[in-house]
């Protein structure tokens, strides 16, 4: 057993919540730019003074309409500036916020409004409120169904409850946004539901305050004042969320981007300080980059820029001087392109929700874009583990954020404690008992300590795959190191009680397009499954993942998929992780095959 814990300290008074960061912003830094908000196309500034004044409207008329401290209000809304206020101004009325993917089925809507009694919902389209309107008679407790979007007859959900609110008392509100505690539940998040029904996870005030202070005196470079961030990850995810919090604390200017098809315009014109993703954004960003390059007939020169790349970040820092000076060349016809296709000013990027890999690690880092990498869950209210700028080592998820601690269990289980750590499931002693244990939260995670306080992260101990032979698998390795290739899109590691190991593995398809331009191919995906040439060159994806592994837990056969997996059909999650029992029983068959044939 190995435990580590952050030498920094952070702490927070029963008294506090998180609107006093609101209200303290608004007195003594009112004219700074507290967000940039998207209003026809063009970017539009939003003082301190101005959100605060927004927050109070709109709280105001959550309690003219009987909003009472604890009631629970979910937002189901994409990535928007009203998400943030509304977050706040539910707080500021003493509510608690339960979002919800925007993504999420009608079956899944239900369950959350249900399970957490929601008193209230926000929706942000037509369509939105007619799945809502269809679940009303049965979902008791709820009273109120406001829209973010106007439609015949509707206010926009913003103005009506700023009208509703117009006859509230301010300092009434304010009394009462006060008497808020920091162990007062803030949020009920409910986890993606990988395996069974969404938990609702409780966050408290303290819980995301905790998260917040941590990750300012993390990345001191980042979040302050003056800098920016442009959120396009849905803040229904806590990892988007709890960031945008600190730059609300941290009073770096915040946009908000709801439909990443427009994002390379957007991150040209918001031209943020640091941008926050998933692997998965990182992996299409160097795949794209990469077939483009090739497409051009510049493959050759990108490869070896590549390489550079990854050359100079492994130098730690110490790079002779004929790397320095390829570095440099590099730089101008490759690095300098990508760094503007993110704006130009992008300093660093924060990766989290999933392992990105020590490949891309490099890369990134080798063009001048670190990428922190960090750790956490949701019932960690986000990051608990980050890679720094002062702290960096790509291949770990870095050391425990203030205040936080790391053990490794007998078994290599993650367990974690803190104050950003939750406090329960919501109406689910079972699960929270089962979680919480002597002070630390049994994360369900399989990772390693160096002796510098790094954590690594090798796997889940429910997805471990154990063969016929006995030999213990952890998936995520290949999986990650499988998705680094541009023609790979996602893939599922199979083999439980099985002689070998085997894939499923489907084709990005943007990057199949230009394959098969390249290869004098035609027809779709469900066409070439077999082609020898495409499978060649997943072949070589799966050569290139086997090496971080030995013999007896290397893919030994694998399956081209007919179509990518989607969220629509239940087989990821709005956060990108496999639905890994349902795709292995929509798929037996071809897993089936997998064995048979050898």
């Amino acid at each position: 057993m190995r435990e580590y814990s952050a030498p920094a300290t952070i702490s927070v008074t029963g008294e506090e919540n998180l609107t006093d960061m609101v209200w303290a912003n608004a007195d003594r830094f009112g004219d700074t730019v507290s967000f940039r908000r998207l209003v026809g196309g063009s970017w539009v500034d939003v003082t301190a003074r101005e959100f605060a004044a927004h927050v109070l409207a709109v709280a105001k008329g959550l309690i003219a309409t009987g909003l009472r401290p604890g009631d629970r209000v979910a937002l189901l809304s994409k990535t928007r500036y009203e998400w943030s206020l509304l977050d706040f101004a539910i707080w500021t009325a003493g509510g608690v916020t339960v979002p919800i993917y925007e993504t999420s089925s009608a079956e899944q809507v239900e369950w959350i409004l249900s399970d957490s009694g929601a008193r209230a919902v926000v929706v942000e389209t037509a369509e939105h409120r007619a799945t809502v309107d269809g679940l009303v008679d049965r979902l008791p407790e709820l009273g109120r169904v406001w829209q973010l979007d106007a439609g015949p007859d509707i206010a926009p959900a913003v103005d009506e409850l700023t009208a509703l609110g117009a006859d509230v008392d301010e300092e009434a509100v304010h009394e009462l946004h006060r008497g808020v505690r920091a162990d007062s539940v803030a949020t009920l998040v409910y986890t993606s539901g990988t395996t069974g029904r969404p938990k609702g996870v409780e966050l408290t005030h303290r819980n995301l305050l905790a998260e917040v202070r941590a990750d300012i005196k993390a990345f001191p470079q980042l979040l302050k004042s003056g800098n920016s961030m442009l959120v396009f990850l849905p803040l229904a995810h806590i990892f988007a969320r709890a960031i945008a919090i600190c730059c609300v604390y941290a009073r770096t200017t915040l946009g908000h981007l709801p439909d990443v098809k427009t994002l390379v315009k957007d991150l040209g014109t918001f031209r943020p300080t640091f941008v926050v993703a998933v692997p998965r954004v990182f992996e299409k960003v160097y795949n794209t980059a990469k077939q483009r390059a090739h497409a051009e007939g510049k493959g050759k020169i990108f490869d070896m820029a590549e390489a550079l790349a990854i050359e100079y970040s492994k130098s730690g820092g110490k790079p002779g001087i004929a790397l320095r000076a390829k570095h440099l060349v590099a730089d101008r016809l490759v690095y300098g392109k990508l760094r503007l296709a993110l704006g130009g000013r992008c300093e660093a990027a924060i990766s989290g929700g999933a392992p990105l890999g020590e490949r891309l690690g490099h890369f990134f880092r080798g063009i001048g874009v670190p990428v922190f990498e960090g750790y956490g869950l949701t019932e960690t209210a986000a990051a608990i583990a980050v890679n720094t700028g002062a702290d960096f080592k790509v291949g770990t998820v870095g050391r425990p954020v203030a205040g936080a601690s790391v053990r490794i269990a007998d078994d290599g289980e993650v367990l974690l404690s803190g104050d950003m750590v939750f406090t329960g499931y919501w109406h689910n002693a079972d699960a929270s008992a089962e979680s919480l244990k002597d002070g630390w939260f049994h994360t369900g995670d399989l990772g390693t300590l160096d002796d510098d306080g790094f954590l690594a992260i090798t796997g889940r101990k429910k997805e471990i795959i154990v063969t016929a032979g006995g030999k213990n698998v952890a998936p995520a390795v290949l999986e990650d190191r499988l998705r680094i290739h541009p023609l790979v899109s996602q893939c599922l590691v199979v083999g439980d009680r099985k002689p070998f190991i085997g894939a499923l593995i489907t084709v990005d398809d943007e990057y199949f397009q230009s394959w098969k331009a390249r290869n004098g191919k035609q027809g779709t995906v469900a066409d070439l499954a077999d082609d020898d040439d495409l499978r060649a060159e997943v072949q070589s994806a799966v050569d290139e993942a086997n090496k971080a592994v030995s013999r007896a837990e290397s893919i030994r056969s694998f399956v081209v998929l007919p179509r990518d997996f989607s969220e629509e059909r239940g087989e990821i999650t709005p956060s990108l992780k496999l639905r890994r029992e349902i795709i292995a029983t929509e798929y037996a068959d071809r897993i089936e095959a997998i064995y048979s044939k050898k």
